[in-house]
Parts: C-alpha cells; structure tokens; sequence
C-alpha cells in the first residue's frame, strides 16, 4: 500500500539518521553524467541494474520510478544544477518502514573524467534503520555496477 513520507529538503542528505555515501571516478565528463541522471531519466533502466521503469513527471520536476521487485517511487527533484548535482526526495512509496529518503548524486572533476558521489539518506523504522546500515555493502556494490554500467554507455 502506497505510503506518503515526510517531505524534508535537500538538508536532509546531511541530517539523515541512515546516511550512507558512495563514490566511484568515471571517464565521462560531468556533463555527460549529469545529463544521463537529469535528463534521460528513462535511460537508468539501461544501466541501473535495480531500475525497472524511470519516467520523469511534472515537466521534469519529479520522477516516477519503479525497481524490479515491484517497489515504486514517486519522487520531487530538490536540485539539478548542471554538472554538478542532481538530488530528489521521495515523495510515495510502497516501501514498508521508510519515513523519510532523499539520494543525491554529486559530480566533481577528476582528471579527464568525473568523481559521483551518491548519496543515501534515509529514515524509517528501527528495523529498517537497521536493515539499511547492514545493507551498506550490498547498496555499494549496486552503486559502482551502476556507475561502471553508465559510464561504459557514456563512452561507447
């Protein structure tokens, strides 16, 4: 059953209960990420393993997104400042537990490539607090599949 959670700013990335960061240097451009995050929000089911259906919504204010497993999001985007950061809030979800999420995605250059930074920030249930910080290695492992997975389809 689909659940509304607390609507937190982009602030919450830093005052999150469960916060976990994650960072992987790509040989794409910032730009070029930025634009597969932002831009072709579609384009995340062809490299973000988890990812089963993304469709922007409100003219690119917010996002619907659906993983394999059946879990569904519908998010607000709380920053897209170009080549820089690409952040959203969920909004509903049918996750169980889950009280608050907020992921940002932060690109810096590194060299010839791009450093992204994601980052987890999330608050539920203690159960589910739990869960997530004992999931840390398996949301890591996600994340940098993803990251190699995007920038083999950037530089192809």
């Amino acid at each position: 059953m689909p659940q509304q959670l607390r609507p937190v700013g982009l602030e919450f990335v830093e005052t999150a209960p469960v916060h976990l960061v994650f960072a992987r240097d790509v040989s794409a451009s910032p730009e070029a990420v930025f634009r597969a995050l932002a831009e072709d929000v579609p384009g995340w089911s062809e490299w973000f393993r988890a990812v089963a259906v993304a469709r922007p919504t409100d003219g690119g204010a917010g996002r619907e997104v659906r993983l394999k497993g059946g879990t569904r999001f519908q998010e607000t985007v709380l920053a897209a400042k170009e080549a820089e950061v690409y952040a959203y809030r969920v909004d509903v979800t049918n996750a169980p537990g889950l009280r608050a999420l907020v992921e940002e995605w932060r690109l810096t250059p590194a060299g010839t490539g791009t450093r992204v930074q994601w980052t987890f920030a999330a608050d539920g249930t203690a159960p589910l607090r739990l869960v997530l910080k004992l999931a840390r290695a398996g949301l890591g492992r996600t994340f940098r599949d993803a990251a190699t997975a995007l920038d083999r389809r950037l530089c192809a």
